[in-house]
C-alpha cells in the first residue's frame, strides 16, 4: 500500500511539475517573465532539471537584466547538459561579463569560438589580448566625463532621450494607468516631455514632466523612441501594434509586434498619426532615427532576411513623403545578436547599441564612421563610463556642446531603466611660474617663455608680465619643456609631466642668469682639451652667447683674455693661452662679428691663477680646470 501511495505521489508530482512547466512556457512566450520565473523555479524544486527549464530560467532572468541569476541558471544548464545550443553559451558569456567575471567569460568565449566558426559576434575577439575587457572598462584619462542620474527618473523604466529645441522627449512607464506589462510588471510606456534650461554656469535644470502634447500618440500600451525632423513638424515614434479600437493586435502565435508611426505638429500639438508603410503585423519595426539631412530614416527590425535577432535598417525618405525600400546596414553594423537604438549625430557619426559586438556584457553603446564613407572601419565600443556590465543604450549627443544623454539599468539608479545626462570635456591642466634673475632673484618681466611638446614642436609662446608670471593651458598626461629666454640672459628651461588629474596646477619657475655683469660678458667656462687650442663644440655653444650679446649691442667692444693652468712650462703655457685667445676671437669673427669689435685677444698663461695650484702642486684635475678659462671684458658698450 505504501509503495502504491509513493508511486502515486511521484506520478502526481511529475504531472504537477509538467503542468507548471507548460504554464510557465505560456507566460514566457507572452513575455510574462516574472510569473514564468516563479513557475519554472517551482518546477525545479519538484525535481525538474531539464535543459529546457534551466535555459528558460536563464533566459527569463537575462531578458529582465538580472545577470547574476541568469549566469547561475545558464551555468547549471551547461554543467548538467552537454548538448546545449551555442546561443546559450553566448548568453552565459554575456552574463559573466555583466557581473565582471571576465576570466571565466574568456574561457567560454574560446569554447564558443571553437563551436561557432564564422559567428559574427566573434569579430574583434583576440584570445591573446588578455586585457581587452580591462581596456573597455577603463575610463579615458584624456577626457573628463561627468554623468548624472536625472531628477525626473522614477522607480519604473525611463529611457530613450531625444532633445529638440530645449524640450526633452523620453519614454516612461510612470503612468498611473492600472494596466501593467507582464514582462516586468510595470505600467506600459508612454512618451513624456519636459523643458530643459541651461543655467549661467553651464548646468542644466529640468522642468516638470508631462505626457507629450499630442492627440492620439499615447495609448494604453507601449510608445517610445522619438525622432523629430529639423523643421520640428514631424515626429516619428514606436508603438505597440494596436487595433482601431485601441486593443493589442496579435499575430497567429499570439505575439504583439512594434510599429513605427509618425505624427504632424498642428497648432503646437502632435496629431494626424499615421502608420509607416514598411511596418508589418508579422515582425517588429521600431527605434526610429533620422540622418542629419532628414533624407534617411534608420530603424530596428527582426524581419526575415536579417543577420541576427534584431538588425538596423535604413530607408530613404523621398521628397514627396513616400519611402524607398528598407535596406539592411549589413555586417559592418549588424551581427547575429541584437543591434538596437540607432542615433546619428550632427557630424554624421553613427551610434547604436549591441550585444553582438565585443562588449562588457548585455547591451553596450558603439560608434561607427560608416556614414562618413568609412565602411570598412569596425564599430568602436565607446567604453566606460558610458558602458557597463548592464544594458547601456539610447545614446544621444549634441556634437557642438559634447553633452547628451544615455539610458542604463546599471546599479545605483532609481528604477529599472534610468536616463543619465553626461558632458565630455578634455582633461586640462595648467603650467605656471615666475621668471627671476638667477643672481639677485629679482622678478624678470619681458621674458619669452615657450611651451614645447615631446617632439620638439613649439606649441605656444608668451611674454612674462610685470610680476614675472607666465601660464600655459595644457593637456593631461603629457610631457612639456618650458624654455625661457631674454636679451642679455642665458636661457633657462625645465620639464613638466602632467598627470591625469583635471585642473591641476603645475608650477615651474625660471631662473635666468645675466650675461652682462659689471664690465664683463659672463658665460659658462670655455673648456679646451689639455694641451689643445681648438674650439670644442661645447665651447662653441657657450660662445654663441657672446655672439648674441654683441649683435644686440652693435657698439659694444670687448677684449678677450685666456688663461691656462700651471701644468707644463711657463713659456709654453703663455703661448698656448695666446693661441686659445685667438682661436676664441677667430670663432667670433667667423660668426660675422666685425674685427673692430674685438680690441684684443691675449693669453696670460699661468700668470693669474685663481687658486694655489701652481707649479709642482698636488691639485686635482678639477682644480686645475678652474684655471683654464677665458674672460670677455667690455671696453665700450652702446648707450641704447
Amino acid at each position: 500500500m505504501k509503495t502504491k501511495i509513493l508511486a502515486f505521489v511521484i506520478v502526481f508530482s511529475s504531472a504537477f511539475s509538467f503542468a507548471q512547466t507548460k504554464l510557465a512556457d505560456k507566460f514566457f512566450e507572452n513575455y510574462g517573465y516574472v510569473k514564468a520565473i516563479e513557475l519554472y523555479e517551482k518546477a525545479v524544486e519538484k525535481g525538474t532539471n531539464s535543459a529546457h527549464v534551466l535555459t528558460r530560467l536563464g533566459d527569463a532572468y537575462y531578458n529582465n537584466s538580472d545577470s547574476k541569476k541568469a549566469a547561475y541558471w545558464y551555468e547549471k544548464a551547461l554543467t548538467e547538459h552537454k548538448d546545449i545550443d551555442a546561443e546559450y553559451i553566448y548568453k552565459y558569456i554575456q552574463s559573466l561579463r555583466s557581473i565582471g567575471n571576465y576570466k571565466e567569460a574568456d574561457v567560454w568565449f574560446k569554447k564558443l569560438s571553437d563551436a561557432q566558426h564564422g559567428d559574427s559576434r566573434l569579430k574583434g575577439y583576440n584570445p591573446d589580448e588578455v586585457d581587452i575587457f580591462d581596456k573597455l572598462n577603463s575610463k579615458n584619462d584624456d577626457l573628463i566625463v561627468q554623468i548624472e542620474n536625472l531628477p525626473f527618473n522614477t522607480e519604473n523604466s525611463d529611457f530613450g532621450s531625444y532633445m529638440f529645441n530645449n524640450t526633452l522627449y523620453f519614454a516612461s512607464s510612470s503612468s498611473s494607468d492600472s494596466k501593467v506589462y507582464n514582462w516586468n510588471k510595470e505600467p506600459f510606456l508612454d512618451i513624456f516631455q519636459l523643458d530643459v534650461t541651461t543655467e549661467d554656469d553651464g548646468s542644466e535644470s529640468y522642468g516638470a514632466s508631462s505626457e507629450v502634447n499630442a492627440d492620439g500618440i499615447n495609448t494604453d500600451y507601449h510608445e517610445a523612441s522619438v525622432a523629430i525632423t529639423n523643421d520640428g513638424n514631424t515626429m516619428y515614434f514606436t508603438r505597440d501594434n494596436t487595433t482601431k479600437r485601441n486593443r493589442l493586435k496579435y499575430d497567429k502565435e499570439g505575439t504583439t509586434h512594434l510599429k513605427i508611426y509618425k505624427a504632424t505638429l498642428v497648432d503646437e500639438q502632435w496629431s494626424d498619426v499615421e502608420e509607416l508603410p514598411f511596418n508589418d503585423d508579422l515582425y517588429s519595426t521600431g527605434h526610429p532615427a533620422l540622418s542629419p539631412d532628414n533624407k534617411t530614416l534608420y530603424f530596428v527590425s527582426d524581419r526575415d532576411g536579417g543577420l541576427g535577432q534584431t538588425d538596423i535598417y535604413s530607408v530613404v525618405i523621398n521628397e514627396d513623403g513616400t519611402y524607398g525600400e528598407p535596406q539592411n546596414l549589413g555586417d559592418d553594423i549588424n551581427t547575429e545578436g541584437r543591434e538596437m537604438f540607432p542615433f546619428i549625430s550632427d557630424d554624421n557619426t553613427f551610434y547604436f547599441s549591441s550585444d553582438g559586438h565585443l562588449n562588457l556584457g548585455l547591451l553596450d553603446i558603439f560608434q561607427s564612421n560608416i556614414l562618413k564613407g568609412d565602411a570598412t572601419k569596425a564599430p568602436v565600443n565607446i567604453g566606460a563610463p558610458f558602458n557597463s556590465g548592464y544594458d547601456d543604450f539610447a545614446y544621444f549627443i549634441n556634437s557642438e556642446t559634447q553633452k547628451g544623454y544615455f539610458s542604463s539599468n546599471r546599479p545605483g539608479g532609481k528604477g529599472s531603466d534610468d536616463i543619465y545626462s553626461y558632458s565630455v570635456t578634455e582633461c586640462r591642466q595648467q603650467i605656471t611660474g615666475i621668471a627671476r634673475e638667477k643672481r639677485t632673484d629679482i622678478i624678470l618681466s619681458g621674458v619669452t617663455v615657450q611651451l614645447i611638446d615631446e617632439t620638439g614642436k613649439i606649441l605656444e609662446e608668451v611674454i612674462t608680465a610685470d610680476d614675472g608670471s607666465y601660464t600655459f593651458d595644457v593637456e593631461c598626461g603629457k610631457t612639456y619643456t618650458i624654455l625661457g629666454s631674454k636679451t642679455d640672459y642665458v636661457d633657462d628651461k625645465g620639464t613638466v609631466t602632467t598627470t591625469n588629474e583635471n585642473e591641476k596646477v603645475n608650477e615651474l619657475d625660471l631662473s635666468l642668469r645675466p650675461l652682462i655683469m659689471d664690465n664683463q660678458i659672463v658665460i659658462n667656462p670655455i673648456f679646451f682639451d689639455f694641451d689643445k687650442s681648438n674650439i670644442r663644440t661645447d665651447a662653441e655653444y657657450e660662445l654663441e652667447n657672446i655672439v648674441d650679446v654683441l649683435r644686440k649691442h652693435p657698439e659694444m667692444i670687448i677684449k678677450i683674455e685666456s688663461h691656462t693652468d700651471s701644468r707644463g712650462r711657463d713659456n709654453y703655457n703663455l703661448k698656448l693661452s695666446d693661441r686659445r685667445a685667438k682661436s676664441t676671437r677667430d670663432y667670433l669673427l667667423s660668426r660675422d662679428i666685425g674685427p673692430e669689435r674685438i680690441e684684443s685677444a691675449i693669453g696670460y698663461g699661468e700668470t693669474q691663477l685663481l687658486n694655489d695650484c701652481g707649479n709642482n702642486s698636488k691639485c686635482t684635475a678639477e682644480e686645475h680646470q678652474l684655471n683654464r678659462r677665458s674672460y670677455f671684458y667690455i671696453i665700450d658698450r652702446d648707450k641704447k
